[in-house]
């Protein structure tokens, strides 16, 4: 007895020293403390949801608002410091915080099971139905799940409607996006039948466009994946538990129902009945300046690096050789957008201080070294052998043989290409918009959450680039045509 009461005493005093351990491990993992410590919150979030997060124009400029925004807000009140909103594509936002670009994600995130085996989540601050968006032609036709039967239907990618989609619908084809604007787009032009969404958000469309209405097709639903939560990095109880302080507060006080969902719906009413294109031309101005920063800059390092490995490239030294040969097949046999996301999430892991714009200008820059390697090192390669040999034979260097022979020679052979390098410079540059860079994509999908408007902004970004690429060829060609002539 005397043995078993030893265990016991001992069982009990480990567990009384552990507990305390856990607790102040928990309250000390640092996550809270950081974010006090630099005055900001920055929150992940993709702005294309009402009503949880959504944009307005007041006074010129974007205005990040909705049920989520709110909750952030107070969130950041309550630790007193200021929110910084991050918008990016949903299904980039668990990345972001994995690779610590934000803080917190809020975007009306579902804590499934797969999810929190990457992140922690906060208690469940509103719960909603998953609904159908449909064409209201089509309202006497499709009322259940059955009834979308070898239908297409439509869900945003990395959401648990896209998962519900594909668990209890398996004789439908599902077309999955990243934004919510483009799949509703999908639906007014007949590419789908339906669009799974959350209630609020399904009605929030419906109610802003006459020709679209919300159904509840009956989707089983496990409790443990319905409702909206705060995503947190794994490991940051510190963060989890103010949080949960927070929202025990705003539950309490019935803040969602009371405040922030009247007040969404308040700025959505603003937002349609002001919901004319040329109202956002701010947007798409700001779109252009911010396009022309990233090429101009990419278009200076891609040529001025893209030279130099170029040399490398048809240097007789093997290092510098395989080292550009195996730097320029490899980006050329990855897509940029894979380079851009691991430029800001991959490196901006390590340097987490790099911009979201200075690491699209990287990606691009780095991508189009590759491509005017090639087509600097086929011009010098055009130039007859002749031509170095005679620079060499009156006394010239290597160096000033390429200076004054050989370069301006091949410069004016692949003038056409490197011109079209640029004008493709132009058009490519869009693709940063999935890490938040606020280029004229970006600023398209803005308006489109703004105004409830699919094609029409997509027209006039069309008009633009346009505009932006006709006028370089334009000025190429007027260069290309002195170099003729010289």
């Amino acid at each position: 007895m005397k043995t078993k009461s030893l265990w016991l005493f001992l069982c009990v005093f480990v567990c009384a020293l552990f507990i305390p351990f856990q607790q102040t491990q928990a309250a000390t993992d640092g996550y809270l403390q950081k974010v006090k410590d630099q005055g900001t919150l920055v929150v992940g979030t993709s702005a294309d949801y009402p009503p949880y997060e959504f944009t307005v124009k007041q006074n010129g400029e974007t205005k990040y608002v909705g049920l989520d925004m709110e909750i952030a807000q107070k969130f950041a009140d309550n630790l007193g410091v200021k929110l910084v909103v991050k918008n990016m594509n949903f299904d980039s936002l668990l990345v972001a915080l994995e690779t610590h670009k934000v803080d917190m994600v809020i975007s009306g995130m579902n804590p499934t099971p797969e999810r929190q085996q990457s992140v922690d989540f906060s208690k469940v601050y509103y719960s909603g139905d998953q609904y159908m968006l449909i064409n209201k032609k089509d309202l006497a036709r499709f009322k259940t799940i059955k009834s979308f039967k070898n239908k297409t239907i439509g869900a945003q990618t990395g959401s648990l409607q896209y998962t519900l989609v594909k668990q209890q619908m398996k004789n439908n084809e599902i077309k999955g996006l990243a934004k919510l604007n483009d799949l509703v787009i999908a639906l007014q032009s007949g590419k789908v039948n339906a669009v799974a969404m959350e209630e609020p958000t399904a009605r929030a469309f419906a109610e802003n466009n006459s020709g679209l209405v919300a159904i509840n097709p009956k989707f089983k639903v496990d409790a443990g994946q319905t409702g909206a939560a705060i995503a947190f990095p794994k490991g940051a109880t510190s963060l989890v538990n103010a949080a949960n302080k927070t929202i025990t507060q705003i539950k309490q006080q019935n803040l969602i129902n009371k405040k922030y969902i009247p007040q969404a719906g308040k700025y959505m009413a603003g937002n349609t009945k002001s919901n004319s294109i040329l109202n956002y031309w701010t947007y798409f101005a700001k779109g252009i300046e911010y396009t022309l920063i990233i090429t101009v800059v990419s278009v200076f390092f891609g040529f001025a690096l893209g030279v130099l490995f170029a040399l490398m490239r048809l240097s007789r030294n093997k290092l510098f050789h395989w080292l550009a040969v195996a730097y320029i097949e490899f980006v050329r046999g990855t897509p940029l957008m894979v380079q851009v996301m691991f430029v800001y999430f991959g490196i901006g892991a390590v340097i987490q201080s790099l911009p979201a714009l200075v690491a699209g200008i990287i990606a691009v820059s780095l991508n189009s070294t590759a491509y005017v390697a090639e087509v600097i090192r086929s011009g010098i390669e055009s130039i007859p052998a002749g031509q170095t040999e005679a620079a060499r034979s009156l006394g010239m260097s290597q160096k000033l043989t390429y200076r004054y022979v050989i370069i301006p020679q091949a410069l004016k052979n692949i003038w056409p290409a490197l011109g079209n390098e640029f004008i493709t410079l132009i058009k490519e540059s869009s693709i940063v918009s999935i890490i938040g860079v606020t280029d004229l994509i970006y600023q398209m999908q803005l308006v489109q959450s703004a105004t409830y408007k699919g094609v029409v902004p997509i027209f006039i970004a069309m008009v633009i680039y346009f505009v932006m690429t006709f006028s370089l060829s334009k000025v190429l060609g007027y260069f290309e045509g002195r170099m003729k002539h010289a």
